[in-house]
């Protein structure tokens, strides 16, 4: 049963987290990083959807030193809500608390993972470049990464990308990437994707697109 629970960061901050247990025999656990809008109901069904496929899922709430509770809408006023909140989240910050997650999970046996869409697809380049004990990342829209191409990670790592989303240019940023990783980083562009591809609200979905990142999240999740 899904259930809201705190964990201390590398600041002894006691951020909160909506985690849920494996439905199915454990697999291991997966870190689900939040989109700039805070844990909405988007984020809790994606939560639910691995623990349904066998992962103990865990998404902090990354915003917390900023206010509880945060929660934007997908209209222009919550767009810069919450992109004010990210800009004011230090990276070094937000990779204590994914750290203090994948110990958590660590605890409960098997391999940690990390997926993240939007602001969180930037923060799982990151934790896959950064961070030690990650199994394998799965990086979802991230405008971020173009930028961080340099760093490599520790772990196996894809990337997702829409074909229309008019935010990322996604053949630069697989060109970005291959110049840095070759085919090791494989990055995947979804024709008539946009950003947002695998939220599932009206505006934003694309089912197709999601499904299919989805398996090749999966697949790598089940290899790692």
């Amino acid at each position: 049963m899904a259930e809201t629970i705190t964990l201390a960061g590398a600041d002894g901050f006691e951020f909160s987290c909506y985690h849920e247990p494996a439905f199915t025999p454990h697999k291991g656990g997966v870190i689900v990083i939040q989109e700039i809008f805070g844990i909405d109901r988007h984020v809790r069904t994606d939560v639910e959807r691995w623990a349904k496929m066998g992962y103990e899922a865990i998404a902090p709430a990354l915003y917390d030193r900023l206010g509880r509770d945060f929660l934007a809408e997908h209209d222009d006023a919550g767009i810069q809500a919450g992109i004010a909140k990210a800009r004011a989240t230090p990276m070094d910050q937000a990779m204590g608390d994914l750290a203090a997650c994948r110990d958590f999970l660590a605890k409960h046996g098997g391999k940690v993972h990390v997926v993240g869409y939007c602001y969180g697809g930037s923060l799982t380049w990151l934790a896959a470049t950064r961070l030690d004990g990650i199994a394998a990342a799965s990086s979802y829209y991230g405008s971020l990464v173009k930028g961080f191409a340099a760093e490599t990670p520790k772990c196996p790592t894809i990337i997702h990308l829409g074909r229309t989303d008019a935010g990322i240019p996604a053949d630069e940023v697989a060109e970005e990437i291959a110049k840095h990783h070759g085919d090791k980083v494989p990055v995947y562009i979804y024709e008539g994707a946009g950003h947002g591809f695998n939220n599932e609200s009206p505006e934003r979905y694309g089912a197709e697109a999601a499904d299919l990142a989805r398996h090749r999240t999966l697949e790598l999740f089940d290899k790692a």
